[in-house]
């Protein structure tokens, strides 16, 4: 039977949350933190799960959130292949020539890169459009480029584009058939529509979240169900929009947090579910 590997989710208090398939070598010999200095959050032989359960906590503990996934990088690192993108004011630079640049493309499938504050990911229509438009470096045959401003107009067109989709969709595709869009779905299409992902950030959103509140707060207060019920509405819709900016859907935020306290032993006291310590 072959044997798994297993990827550890790990938490250096204060530091950093990272990956790896071992902890000996990556976290006490090159890191130099004991067992004790550090806690396994999660193992797993998913290395999907692994990847988005990084994410979610660096983000939870407020550290820098890796701006490439551990998978993203740990299958550049199996295949021998080391990222080395060059991107200068003007052009976009890879490390091979036009001939190679479809199969180093393709390997790297996934990677990110930033264009000033413009995310470029290495999806296939980008990759499509790279082989397209790629020059040879006039100082080295074994070198390609493109011009930073051309790839990002050519990812704002793929926004614009994925943007009249969601709002060509017939009514019907909302409630029926194999296009049935969940109420989540429904709200990020609707604040796509308005700008509010473009435009917006997290910040102004928890102060409208933190506002609504204040406004559940009230209607508590007041016995208004009509208002609880608004207030409560207000709150979902502004969570929704404030994970989708952060690069998370509410829904994976949901279920991350009900896998914690499906595990959770405890009992109430005084109207509050007390959890247990260990």
């Amino acid at each position: 039977m072959e044997n798994k590997t297993i990827y550890y989710l790990y938490h250096i208090p204060g530091k950093k949350v990272g990956v790896t398939r071992d902890l000996e070598e990556r976290v006490t010999r090159q890191q130099g933190y004991c067992e004790g200095e550090y806690q396994v959050l999660e193992k797993s032989d998913n290395i999907d799960y692994v990847s988005d359960k990084e994410a979610f906590y660096q983000k939870k503990f407020g550290y820098k959130r890796d701006f490439n996934s551990y998978k993203v990088i740990n299958n550049q690192f199996k295949k021998g292949n080391k990222m080395s993108i060059n991107v200068t004011e003007q052009t976009v630079t890879f490390p091979v020539g036009k001939g190679d640049l479809k199969e180093y493309l393709a390997k790297n499938t996934g990677f990110k890169f930033l264009i000033d504050s413009v995310e470029v990911r290495l999806d296939q229509k980008v990759q499509d459009w790279i082989k397209r438009n790629a020059r040879v470096s006039h100082f080295r045959d074994s070198r390609s480029y493109v011009y930073n401003k051309s790839l990002v107009s050519f990812i704002d067109e793929l926004k614009a584009e994925h943007s009249v989709k969601v709002q060509n969709l017939e009514p019907d595709h909302y409630k029926t058939g194999t296009n049935k869009m969940s109420i989540f779905d429904k709200i990020r299409a609707w604040a796509g529509e308005r700008g509010i992902y473009k435009s917006g950030d997290t910040k102004t959103q928890y102060v409208k979240l933190m506002e609504e509140a204040g406004e559940l707060g009230k209607a508590i207060l007041t016995k208004n169900d009509e208002e609880v019920i608004d207030a409560i509405g207000d709150m979902v819709v502004v969570l929704t929009n404030l994970a989708k900016l952060e690069g998370y859907n509410i829904e994976d935020c949901i279920g991350t947090a009900y896998d914690v306290i499906n595990q959770r032993k405890g009992k109430m006291v005084n109207g509050t579910f007390v959890k247990e310590t260990l």
